[in-house]
């Protein structure tokens, strides 16, 4: 298995370890875990977004409805920057 070193701020690495105390696992496999999990979530927002695109190609209002998809969905990727 590839192998990849982080460096994590001090609050990152804090979070990381209660969270892995709370559910009895090592850090890096809950790491691992938790980056899968994100980059899919991110990958399937992208899908979403390419349809929205796709379906509101050519229409008057595709800027409102692609507003409307993205801001809400987005907003936890924001928080988590």
């Amino acid at each position: 298995m590839p192998r990849l070193n982080l460096t994590l701020d001090a609050d990152t690495f804090s979070r990381l370890d209660r969270y892995a105390r709370r559910q009895g696992g090592r850090r890096a496999g809950l790491a691992r875990r938790i980056l899968r999990d994100a980059l899919n979530s991110r990958e399937a927002l992208e899908r979403r977004k390419k349809l929205a695109a796709d379906y509101t190609a050519g229409r008057r209002d595709s800027r409102q409805l692609l507003d409307q998809l993205e801001v809400p969905q987005l907003e936890w990727f924001r928080e988590e920057d």
